[in-house]
């Protein structure tokens, strides 16, 4: 069981994300059901990506929150609009459910590493075809988040994300690395050259800074591109603090799926 400690608007930004991102997905479903697995003590960031959800994709979602604690699912009950936003006892098993999208998040990285890729293929086992998982973690305010997004074939892409006003260097944003990364996050590794690459190019674009965060992160990114990262997305997700990048580029040496 998780510590379940969490607050409002702490997953907005993967929230958003997950909105941009999957939206297609989410229409295109026959059943837009989403799962959010280990929401903690309160369900309030599950209220919150089924408002999210339904403003930005598709106004039928469904979101079925899961915690593996009884007492947390009887809390969360109130909060519940059903046949939009539900509650369940469940883990990794999903409950049986068959989603189009799960998000694990601050689950798994109080688990053990070798206890990573179960996890993974538990829930991606049990999503509906072409369904995702994004799983990650993020600080305790949602200003520094990392999370990947994976399918049936494994993972997909890492995403970084912070609130760039508050930003001291990229270099930061290591510490909510997810389980399967923080600890390859030394020299050597893909993560670790990554994050190297960023802290070199905020560096490098110290005279945007004049013209505000934002600009000083396009900068970054633009410069990691430049250099070889595979970079997946656009300028229009890069001003929001944001950054993908290509599993392959950072996938640890010998990891299993």
């Amino acid at each position: 069981m998780t510590r379940g400690t969490t607050n409002a608007n702490r997953l907005r930004r993967v929230d958003n994300w997950i909105a941009a991102t999957c939206a297609d997905l989410l229409r295109d479903a026959p059943d837009p059901l989403v799962v959010d697995l280990g929401y903690g003590a309160s369900p309030v960031t599950v209220v919150e990506l089924r408002a999210r959800l339904a403003a930005a994709a598709r106004p039928d979602v469904r979101v079925v929150g899961l915690e593996i604690d009884p007492v947390r699912v009887a809390a969360a009950a109130p909060a519940a609009d059903p046949p939009g936003l539900t509650f369940g006892l469940g883990g990794f098993e999903l409950a049986g459910l068959r989603p189009v999208l799960v998000r694990a998040f601050n689950v798994l990285r109080q688990y053990a590493e070798p206890e990573v890729a179960p996890a993974w293929r538990s829930m991606t086992g049990a999503l509906r075809p072409g369904g995702v998982l994004v799983e990650g973690t993020c600080d305790e305010l949602g200003r520094l988040a990392a999370w990947l997004l994976l399918d049936a074939a494994g993972p997909r892409s890492l995403t970084l994300a912070a609130r760039l006003a508050t930003l001291d260097t990229p270099g930061t944003l290591a510490e909510r690395l997810p389980k399967a990364l923080i600890h390859h996050n030394v020299p050597g590794t893909g993560v670790h050259a990554l994050v190297r690459a960023l802290d070199e190019g905020w560096r490098a674009a110290a005279p945007y800074a004049t013209f505000g965060p934002r600009q000083r992160w396009v900068r970054t990114v633009e410069r990691v591109r430049a250099d070889g990262w595979p970079v997946l997305d656009r300028p229009a997700r890069w001003r929001l603090g944001e950054v993908t990048v290509a599993w392959a580029a950072v996938a640890p040496s010998g990891a299993g799926w």
